[in-house]
């Protein structure tokens, strides 16, 4: 194979990128993806094949100050925070645009170097999976889950224009799993295309891709299902991405798919044009694709740290803190993160300053050592696999001595989805395993096996330079009141009184074996 060309495998990325929105620009693809309550927030990805990428800035360092967005005053925003984003290019102006649902708003940023600053503004009202048009010198936005909306904003992008075009587009039926929407509209040829998706008949995940088509915005837009294939993922479909074409003038869609507990995971789908329509014959599994910038090495999308940083210098891109960090109690260099408490917590998911990154499908392994010298009385130091069945390996402090602790949360009897009435979870973790220490150190680990919707915790510590295995077993899942896949978290948190500091060391994103971990 030659230089430029290279072999991918669906799912394109491997890890949780959801409601992909992608372009290009020259010869270079560039990408959004919901990250909701993680910050920085909404990723900014580069790929010159698309199917690598690289995470190349984010949008903004925080979306809000208030107790919500900072996990304070029992607040947070779990399922919420900025989701699917629209990202254009137009003259010279890169623009996203997204809602966030804890605050009802619409948020516009703007920037002429997309891998620099970017520019807050607000667009008047509340556009759910929005799509910015720009069309001869005017601007529309569409949005909606089942009725499909388009309306014309002013020129400044500041709300709907008076007078200005504002009418229903697609209408789907009321009685079914999903009703139209994650929508993204283009227009291709003289032509208007929206591309969406629905779950009409079988099942909640089985989501198709539709698209319809219009001769003019007050036309009517004509179409229906053109991707309906689960990669023979146990009925869960592949859809909702945009478009985008290569220069040498192939074209595909960029979709997601549930992937269990590992989250929404990209796919990429080749398409072609019949009669002025997309047409896809299915999702494949293996492709060929070519690059544009042969060569490039690109930035891990999850890794290792040394924690050896410079004062003032970013963390690696593959970082992401759950809600918004005070920096005043953070530090990281000298091949250390130390992480200070500043108020009381229940479990993980209250945690302040709790430093993420994805999980990697379909199985994947991390360790960092631990040190709980600093930590007080009912204290806690290590490592989670992140989500709302959070599973986690530990150290306290109990009675003035350090031990061990493998807990997490037990998963409410009888739910499938987790329900909006539970996503305030008060009460403190399942205790499944506590070892006194003699030391006040200790390298902590956690393997999570995806496989075929296996979604799985398991956790292991070192002793005497020797590794132990736990043999405790935990179930994850991708319920609703979280939204997001499973991340590896380096937490502390305090349970009877504030200011201990945790300190992390070493922290190590390990290349999984298939057969050992099938095997533990």
């Amino acid at each position: 194979m030659e230089d430029n060309f290279i072999k991918a495998v669906n799912p394109i990325m491997g890890c949780d990128y959801p409601d992909p929105d992608v372009i290009r620009v020259g010869k270079t693809y560039y990408m959004v993806s919901t990250t909701m309550y993680f910050m920085p927030g909404c990723p900014i990805l580069r790929s010159y094949d698309l199917a690598n990428w690289e995470v190349v800035s984010y949008v903004y360092d925080r979306l809000e100050d208030n107790d919500a967005h900072s996990l304070s005053d029992g607040r947070n925003i779990y399922g919420c925070g900025m989701w699917a984003a629209s990202l254009r290019y137009h003259n010279g102006t890169f623009y996203v645009c997204f809602v966030a649902n804890d605050t009802h708003k619409t948020y516009l940023f703007t920037t002429q170097d997309i891998e620099g600053s970017w520019e807050r503004h607000e667009i008047e009202g509340f556009y759910h999976d929005c799509s910015l048009l720009f069309d001869d010198g005017r601007v529309y936005i569409v949005s909606g889950n089942s009725e499909i909306r388009l309306t014309e904003l002013r020129p400044d992008l500041s709300g709907p224009l008076a007078g200005g075009l504002d009418r229903v587009i697609l209408r789907d039926e009321r009685d079914i799993p999903l009703g139209y929407e994650g929508s993204h509209l283009y227009k291709l040829w003289g032509r208007y295309y929206l591309f969406t998706i629905h779950a009409a008949e079988r099942g909640k995940f089985f989501r198709t891709e539709a698209c319809f088509a219009a001769d003019s915005l007050e036309g009517e837009f004509k179409g229906g299902d053109i991707v309906c294939d689960d990669l023979g993922f146990f009925g869960n479909g592949v859809a909702q991405g945009g478009v985008v074409d290569t220069p040498d003038g192939k074209w595909y869609l960029f979709l997601f798919q549930d992937r269990g507990a590992a989250g929404r995971i990209p796919v990429l789908v080749p398409m072609r044009w019949t009669d002025g329509f997309p047409q896809v014959d299915r999702v494949p599994r293996t492709l060929c694709l070519k690059s544009t910038n042969p060569g490039h090495v690109y930035e891990p999308l999850w890794g290792s740290d040394d924690f050896c940083y410079k004062a003032g210098e970013r963390l690696k891109s593959f970082w992401q803190w759950n809600h918004n960090p005070d920096a005043a109690l953070v530090s990281a260099g000298g091949g250390k993160l130390a992480i200070t408490t500043d108020r009381l917590s229940l479990h993980v998911c209250q945690a302040k300053n709790t430093l993420t990154q994805r999980s990697a499908y379909p199985r994947c392994a991390a360790e960092v050592t631990a040190d709980a010298s600093l930590l007080r009385e009912g204290d806690y130091v290590g490592i989670a696999a992140l989500q709302s069945n959070y599973g986690a390996i530990a150290l306290t402090v109990r009675e003035g001595r350090t031990a061990l602790v493998v807990l997490g949360r037990k998963k409410p009897d009888g739910e499938g989805a987790r329900p909006a009435d539970l996503r305030f979870d008060g009460e403190p973790p399942v205790e499944h395993l506590c070892i006194p220490l003699a030391e006040n150190s200790a390298r902590l680990g956690i393997r999570l096996d995806f496989t075929d919707l296996r979604d799985e915790a398991k956790f292991y510590y070192y002793s005497g330079g020797k590794k132990c295995e736990t043999g405790v077993r935990h179930k994850l899942y991708f319920w609703l009141d979280h939204f997001t896949g499973c991340r590896f978290a380096l937490f502390v948190y305090s349970t009877r009184t504030a200011g201990g500091t945790g300190v992390f060391s070493d922290f190590r994103y390990l290349p999984p074996r298939p057969e050992s971990d099938a095997a533990n």
